[in-house]
């Protein structure tokens, strides 16, 4: 029997509230949630061996996303055909690409990591990937004590760099101060970034003519956003924001283009030209023959797949189907984003399982691209549908 790739740690014990307390020190105020442990003390070991082939796979698929998504730009055919609202076509045609590798600066992918140390990705995550504190500061104080190696210790070096070259002098999210998680990301963040950065609520945000001010009256240059960019179509002010940024009167970052990237519909658009055989070399093709899963427009499979938006975030809009095509379940805590945007059909891939405290999870596992690299893994366990109430699971590399 193969041994699996994952090998769970379990910590529990009394002191859970110090440990909280400590993690909270730090920066991360939200292991528990409304009297819900959150995090659970513990480790996922990860086999060496797999780590180094999901950080070259992340690597390689990097590129992939980055060369698909530089294909599509300009084309308003392929951006209708990856739900990109038509009030953003203009800001993404006249905003410049950045360098390859380098449309997100800030992303995370998700990855199904089976028993067996198969890869295969779910979905990349950007534009507004969370899970940055539990990744940069969380994953290596539990891995320090489980003395299990850590491979996230360049996260803020990282944050470092790329904040540097972006420079924004605003970080925002909707509710900064109130909602725990949104909040202390965006100050993670700027703490790691070592930049002079004010941090605002973008509900407290005015647009007068392209130019943007926070809610002391302070003209916004340039701005880190917590704020997912397909709700610019459906937020009242979305189309000012989108103007200031077409007239070059804020500068966004990440920038506009992360959306061609954040829509699910780029995995589809991959895995058509793949079936095409087109645009990619042959090194990349068996690359996405390993990694990507079969993906479409329309619900072509018979059974065993996974439908989503294009634009669902945190588990909402997910239903899986079983081998004969009947709904087996579907996300009910998280906003089904698919009654706004279009969705996607995707080729079901299993999760490694543990056995935790909080009894047996799936694993999804996270792989977090800064500056263009490959560098820190967030764990969360859950459901077969990763959503709003999994746990977060701190991974090491055994």
């Amino acid at each position: 029997m193969t041994e699996s790739v994952f090998q769970w740690l379990e910590h529990t014990g009394e002191d859970r509230a110090s440990k909280v307390e400590e993690l909270a020190r730090l920066g991360f105020t939200w292991a528990d949630l409304e009297d819900e442990e959150y995090w659970l003390d513990g480790v996922a070991a990860m086999r060496e061996d797999t780590y180094r082939e999901l950080e070259e796979a992340s690597a390689r698929l990097w590129v992939i996303l980055d060369k698909a998504a530089r294909y599509i730009h300009g084309r308003h055919d392929l951006y209708a055909l990856l739900g990109i609202p038509e009030v953003l076509w203009e800001m993404l045609d006249a905003s410049p690409l950045p360098p390859p590798g380098l449309i997100s600066r800030y992303a995370r992918f998700d990855f199904a990591v089976g028993e067996d140390g198969s890869i295969k990705l779910l979905e990349l995550n950007a534009d507004t990937p969370t899970g940055y504190v539990e990744a940069s500061i969380a994953t290596p104080w539990a891995c320090g004590r489980a003395d299990v190696p850590t491979v996230n210790g360049r996260m803020p070096e990282l944050v470092a760099a790329a904040w540097g070259e972006e420079r924004p002098d605003t970080a925002a999210c909707v509710d900064y101060g109130s909602h725990l998680e949104d909040s202390g990301t965006i100050e993670a963040l700027v703490r790691h970034s070592g930049l002079a950065v004010q941090c605002a609520d973008c509900l407290e945000l005015t647009i007068d003519d392209g130019t943007v001010k926070d809610g002391q009256g302070r003209v916004i240059h340039r701005m880190f956003a917590l704020y997912p960019k397909e709700w610019m179509a459906v937020d009242e002010g979305g189309d000012a924001l989108a103007y200031a940024v077409e007239t070059g009167r804020l500068t966004l970052f990440n920038p506009p283009h992360s959306i061609l990237l954040q829509s699910k519909g780029l995995i589809a658009a991959v895995w058509g030209m793949y079936e095409l055989g087109f645009l990619f070399s042959g090194e990349e093709r068996d690359v996405i023959a390993k990694y990507v899963l079969p993906t479409y427009n329309k619900p072509v499979f018979s059974g065993d797949f996974v439908s989503k938006s294009m634009f669902g975030r945190e588990g909402g809009s997910v239903r899986l189907y079983d081998k004969e095509g009947t709904l087996e379940l579907e996300d009910e805590d998280g906003f089904d984003s698919s009654v706004l945007f279009p969705s996607v059909y995707q080729k079901r891939a299993e999760l490694s399982r543990i056995q935790t405290s909080a009894g047996e999870l799936h694993l999804l596992t996270g792989m977090f691209m800064i500056n263009g690299q490959p560098c820190g893994l967030l764990g969360r366990g859950g459901g077969p549908i990763t959503g709003n109430t999994s746990h977060f699971i701190a991974m090491g590399v055994r």
